[in-house]
């Protein structure tokens, strides 16, 4: 089974609160992004992979075959990796390197959260990364989320998406949000979610994406400096508003701490404003950033 995965964007970021397990509650509108995404299959048993002879002839002059333990030195644009147990082989192809063990992916533990309740068979995975990594659009999340999804179809396990989304929950905060790939309210850790309202083509709005190069915020680094506040607009209001209005409505508390660490994130920002935008805003928690456009 072959998958093109996509990114979200997030549209406002509030930190509501810490929580006693060390986590914050936050809302956010999750909205699914198609501009960037990732080339995912996964395939059963024996069955013949359409896409890894493609990743070899492309990323094969760098690959290393990654044995658990062996450690990467982030050089490689293409790297494979197996379980203990040998029951999961995945091939992850990166043209600007990858730099984590395979084996510690999301995919990976996507197939691992539901091999702890069901009897899998022999899998295989193969990743070719394009959506942005360390930018605050959920790429890996997505990844993990349409994995769960693949294997419930190519297993047949029969979960709704309900229950997909409890295993997603378990895997990162955002990776819920994939199951359903709608636009969604999302709350707690970001993983309750409500489906939300939000049509931009009927709004006569346009989506532009800037990624910077060579600037990566961790969650850890966001986070650092942030206050948590209760906002004074009750957050489904806003989108009520014009969207000319969202400029001072509607808020990714993130920006703050993210901005003051990397200016120019800010002045990039500002020049999409300045290029037109009736609204702009960082990603989750960067350093993607997003614009919206009258058409």
């Amino acid at each position: 089974m072959i998958l093109k995965t996509n990114v979200k964007l997030n549209f406002g970021l509030n930190v509501l609160r810490k929580r006693e397990d060390g986590f914050h509650d936050i809302q956010t509108l999750f909205v699914p992004c198609h501009e960037f995404g990732d080339t995912l299959e996964v395939i059963t048993g024996d069955d013949y992979s359409r896409t890894s002879a493609g990743l070899f002839a492309r990323y094969g002059s760098k690959a290393t075959h990654d044995i658990p333990g062996n450690g990467q030195n982030g050089t490689e644009t293409l790297v494979q990796g197996i379980s203990e147990d040998g029951k999961l082989m995945i091939t992850i192809a990166r043209k600007e390197g990858v730099d984590w063990d395979p084996v510690k992916d999301l995919c990976v533990k996507a197939f691992n959260a539901l091999a702890a309740d069901f009897e899998l068979p022999p899998v295989k995975i193969f990743l070719e990364k394009g959506a942005p990594v360390g930018a605050g659009l959920g790429g890996g999340s997505a990844d993990a989320a349409f994995t769960l999804r693949a294997l419930n179809e190519l297993c047949g396990l029969g979960l709704s998406d309900d229950r997909l989304s409890e295993y997603a929950a378990t895997l990162g905060s955002d990776t819920s949000f994939f199951v359903y790939n709608t636009p969604m309210v999302g709350t707690g850790r970001g993983e309750i979610l409500e489906k939300f309202d939000l049509d931009l083509d009927a709004m006569g709005l346009e989506v532009k994406v800037i990624v910077p190069d060579g600037i990566a915020v961790s969650t850890a680094e966001a986070y650092s400096g942030i206050v948590p506040a209760i906002p004074e607009v009750e957050f489904k209001e806003i989108f009520t508003h014009p969207v000319e209005e969202w400029k001072d409505l509607l808020v990714n508390d993130f920006e703050k701490t993210v901005f003051e660490k990397h200016p120019e994130l800010a002045a990039i920002k500002q020049s999409l404003y300045d290029s037109g935008a009736v609204y702009a805003a960082m990603s989750g928690s960067g350093s993607a950033l997003f614009a919206l456009y009258r058409r």
